[in-house]
């Protein structure tokens, strides 16, 4: 971050805004008194305002772990679509940006207008300090990693049965040098004299994260904020999801009929099984081969879904049409947008044939949307788009019903659970919609979709051999598009080279990549080396993300 002044700082503008006055007589008349609202399914929840840190989603992940349910919101949102939900409690995230620069990201009037408790991490503490009379400048000593904090008084709040001084996790270069009117410093480290503050009510903030394992207490000052200042209730569970879903299901789709697009994946079934048992037999799911999927994995579905489940089903293969669309097709995101449209064409044709359908259900999870579309919220970036989200055609004849899109992966698989769906369904590794047409670098084309299906089949086999496949998030095999010599018996070959890829993950927002055992890393390339004709190398990936995404495309 560059050098700025030391009277950098900027201060709100009351003319846009409640008087600073007014916004903590509200703060500290209503502290300690919960909303009444709850959602439909009983539940109270709080609102993430998302300022674009990459710990945003972390923070709702946290949230729901203590079965509360937690919405992220960017920072343009207004009021109305934030009720909705009716929140008693607000968390202002972190984010990349310094509250004195112009045009930086800022909480709305509604943040503070209702009174609702607020608790401020990083950014997020420092643009209310900034908003409500204090001011932010660049610090000298920047705070990154691990720090001590030390409470300066015992709080009964935030910091409620918890020792005087414990590590936390720090990711800052700004500081707060001027608190607002009403305020006090609850904590402090070495570097920041004002690591936590609070106004006495309900307004708290943490210069810290408290989101991330790294702050060994993390977890019991969220659930002070959670259960002791807002006083949430712990009743975001399956069960009450799925009483949620049908119940607004069944509102949406009406007697209407519905489609539901079954890929095999745990995201697709959990769908079709609540949407199943929201409308019964309204609902047809149909399975499409579009020729980007692993071996034998078309007639595994079928017997799944088909003879396990017996779900109303429709099968279609398009798999030569998918790759007639995809020739000549290197650009990732291409690729990705090539796949969403023709599924949505091959799904509408299908409706079309069954008569009177005005309904498409898709297993869309919120790291899809996360990922895929942030044009409220200048705060963040888009990583990459997903086909079932992104890549959408943008004019459709049917109508969406995602039931899924605010869960996220992990979420899902206690939902199928909950639902009565096989494990082996439920614990199934992720598979990208796009399917193999995202492992495959570069041009897409029979002969090397079959390589690295070749490829993939050697890698799950020798995982599950080793007892390792429901310990990792995903792990598969892409196809390069770089060529390498090799030495086939006497003879110079000239192949491809191929990448496995081995990660560990929660719901996909971060990922690390596994040390997987070196025997298991070494029979993987001895036999594709000896089994997969064209592929003359193995390469292991050990890129995490950030930086880099699970996929490769």
């Amino acid at each position: 971050m560059s050098e700025r002044h030391a009277d950098s700082g900027r201060r709100v503008s009351t003319s846009d805004h409640l008087e600073v006055s007014a916004y903590l007589e509200i703060a500290q008349e209503r502290a300690g008194t919960p909303s009444d609202g709850a959602d439909s399914s009983g539940a109270h929840g709080v609102v993430v305002v998302d300022f674009g840190s990459q710990y945003s989603r972390l923070i709702a992940r946290r949230v729901r772990e203590m079965r509360v349910y937690c919405a992220v919101v960017p920072p343009t949102a207004s009021w109305a679509e934030v009720s909705a939900s009716n929140p008693r409690g607000i968390i202002l995230s972190g984010g990349p940006a310094s509250v004195y620069d112009e045009g930086a990201p800022m909480p709305q009037p509604w943040v503070y207008q209702h009174g609702l408790p607020i608790l401020g991490i990083c950014y997020g503490t420092q643009a209310l300090v900034q908003q409500l009379g204090g001011r932010v400048d660049p610090a000298e000593a920047r705070e990154y990693g691990h720090a001590v904090l030390h409470q300066d008084e015992a709080d009964g709040s935030i910091f409620a049965n918890l020792p005087p001084s414990m590590p936390v996790w720090m990711s800052h270069s700004d500081h707060i040098v001027e608190l607002p009117p009403g305020f006090r410093s609850l904590a402090h480290t070495d570097s920041s004299p004002m690591a936590a503050i609070g106004n006495g009510g309900n307004i708290l903030g943490l210069q810290f994260h408290p989101e991330v394992v790294h702050t060994d207490n993390g977890k019991a000052i969220l659930e002070n904020f959670l259960f002791g200042v807002c006083q949430c209730d712990a009743k975001w569970t399956p069960d009450n999801f799925i009483d949620q879903s049908v119940k607004a299901v069944r509102e949406q789709v009406g007697s209407g009929k519905v489609i539901c697009a079954l890929s095999g994946g745990v995201d697709s079934a959990v769908t079709a099984a609540l949407i199943h048992e929201a409308i019964g037999n309204q609902l047809t799911s149909i399975f499409v081969n579009n020729g980007l999927m692993r071996r034998e994995e078309p007639e595994r579905v079928l017997d799944t879904f088909q003879n396990k489940l017996n779900l109303n089903m429709l099968y279609v293969d398009a798999s030569e049409r998918f790759l007639r669309r995809l020739q000549s097709v290197v650009d990732p995101e291409e690729k990705r947008r090539v796949v969403g449209e023709e599924f949505i064409r091959v799904f509408e044709e299908s409706a079309a044939e069954l008569g009177d359908t005005e309904y498409l259900a898709q297993g869309t999870l919120y790291p899809d949307v996360i990922e895929s579309q942030t044009p409220g919220n200048s705060a963040s970036a888009k990583i990459k788009t997903h086909h079932n989200v992104g890549g959408l055609p943008e004019h459709m004849t049917l109508k969406l019903v995602e039931p899924l899109r605010e869960l996220f992966k992990d979420e899902v698989r206690d939902v199928g659970l909950a639902l009565g769906l096989p494990p082996e369904v439920v614990h199934r590794q992720p598979f990208p919609g796009p399917g193999l047409a995202i492992r495959v670098m570069g041009d897409v084309t029979a002969e090397k979709l079959e390589m690295l299906r070749a490829c993939d089949w050697i890698v799950i086999d020798e995982i599950k051999d080793s007892n390792l496949y429901h310990q990792l998030w995903q792990t598969f095999a892409v196809l390069t598009d770089t060529q390498s010599v090799g030495v086939t018996g006497d003879f110079r070959a000239y192949g491809h080279v191929a990448a496995i890829r081995a990660v560990s993950s929660e719901d996909a927002m971060t990922a690390d990549w596994v040390r997987l055992p070196y025997e298991v890393l070494s029979r993987i390339s001895n036999r594709i080396c000896n089994e997969v004709p064209g592929v003359t190398r193995v390469v292991y990936d050990i890129t995490s993300k950030p930086p880099g995404t699970i996929e490769w495309e």
